[in-house]
């Protein structure tokens, strides 16, 4: 499991929080991803993985070096 360190901004946690995803989550996912790829709309790397109580969430972030997140969003998705 890689190391990052994360760059929360105040805009950044509180898009994360508002969409009901904890900045522990996000990083946990980040970190450990279930499945990885790159969003069609953004470009940006995602990471997906299973929130504290079993939601599929979405991690958005930018990779500004080999050890430094920007947090951008996440949401939970449908479990298809």
């Amino acid at each position: 499991m890689p190391y990052y360190r994360f760059f929360w901004t105040d805009d950044t946690q509180e898009k994360v929080e508002s969409h009901g995803v904890t900045l522990d989550e996000f990083e946990a996912i980040v970190c450990d991803p279930r499945d990885t790829g790159i969003s069609k709309s953004t470009g940006r790397p995602i990471a997906f993985g299973r929130g504290d109580d079993g939601r599929l969430l979405i991690c958005v972030y930018e990779l500004i070096d080999d050890f430094g997140v920007i947090p951008i969003t996440a949401y939970e998705v449908d479990d298809a």
